[in-house]
């Protein structure tokens, strides 16, 4: 698998700027002290918009058809983008793919991302494709799960794999609890694309195996609700463990494996702080999601191949192995384990 290629919202915006947001929409809430605690907190100085703060499809008060077509309109521009600077990063055409794994969730469109991509990069008209479209902050994982065994089934074939979110798109003054801030805060725009193959085209992790899992009884940790306003996304209390509680299985499957590195989702300080110590990492181990979350917040199904062109920026030893790792709605976990490969 090669080094990633993303695509940032061309907009940044502070957790300062997030923080007058709610501090001008909410000045009256009984909570606005905590809510500001807790953003500072949450371990995102910066993110990016593909709008500005201010637009009708952020912090404006746009409906659902403004916001759902923005957000899709955005996530395929930079989707495209991220898609051909991964090609020319392996040096191959579009006529070279074999099939194409999308991920997109954070708005709703038919065709979708993978039909919109075969179209716009000229891909071949009988290339394999697989869209998930509602998987979320999982999706780089999981697609990345869907184009090794895509590989697997059919040897020599090359894969694009994109993910785009606009997750600006989901931000609504009109949500005031204090699930709803954090998320605020976390949330940012980002598409990333890269190319996996049974033969190395350069450095790059190598997938050896891959792990799929769901918490029984927990659709209601994290879920997508949807008004005349919007999408919204909720969670409970519970959701604040939910990684935690899924570790067990997760080092049930490690077993004895210590690895030297991971690529651990960006969800939150915490995500990243218990699965590092789950596998045995100290925060140098973990450093690239903590970047990843500092600089460009919890950027959804676009996170780990973010945190994976981080990885190649300052790389493990050859041969070094590691696990990369993700959770979101469902509760789902989908992880891979890898080496890498100089």
């Amino acid at each position: 698998m090669l080094r990633p290629q993303t695509v940032l919202g061309d907009h940044q915006v502070t957790t300062a700027e997030i923080a007058d947001d709610i501090r001008n929409h909410h000045p009256d809430h009984p909570r606005l002290g905590a809510f500001l605690r807790v953003i500072g907190n949450c371990g995102v100085r910066t993110r990016y918009f593909t709008r500005p703060l201010g637009s009708p499809t952020v912090a404006g008060s746009a409906g659902i058809e403004e916001r759902t077509t923005t957000a899709f309109e955005d996530a395929l521009a930079m989707a495209e983008k991220a898609a051909k600077a991964a090609l020319d990063e392996a040096g191959l055409t579009a006529r070279d793919i074999d099939a194409i794994v999308t991920t997109h969730t954070t708005s709703w469109a038919i065709p979708n991302l993978d039909i919109n991509l075969i179209d716009r990069l000229s891909l071949r008209p009988t290339v394999r494709r697989v869209a998930l479209t509602t998987v979320a902050c999982p999706g780089g994982a999981q697609a990345l799960i869907r184009a090794a065994d895509l590989v697997a089934a059919r040897p020599g074939s090359k894969v694009l794999v994109v993910a785009g979110e606009v997750l600006s798109g989901i931000y609504h003054n009109a949500d005031d609890t204090i699930e709803s801030m954090i998320y605020k805060a976390l949330f940012g725009d980002a598409a990333a694309a890269t190319i996996v193959t049974d033969e190395p085209l350069g450095p790059g992790l190598v997938i050896e195996d891959s792990f799929e899992y769901i918490l029984p009884h927990s659709v209601d940790r994290q879920a997508g609700r949807i008004d005349h306003a919007g999408i919204h996304f909720v969670s409970t209390k519970k959701a604040l463990s939910a990684a935690d509680d899924v570790l067990p299985q997760l080092k049930d499957w490690v077993g004895t494996d210590r690895p030297g590195f991971a690529v651990i989702h960006p969800g939150s300080p915490r995500i990243i702080a218990d699965t590092g110590a789950a596998l045995g990492l100290d925060e140098h181990g973990t450093r690239h999601s903590t970047d990843t979350l500092a600089h460009e917040g919890n950027i959804g199904g676009v996170s780990v191949l973010r945190v994976l062109e981080r990885t190649h920026a300052d790389p493990p030893a050859d041969g070094e192995r590691g696990y990369t790792i993700a959770f979101g709605p469902g509760f789902a976990t989908a992880a891979l384990r890898c080496r890498w490969q100089s």
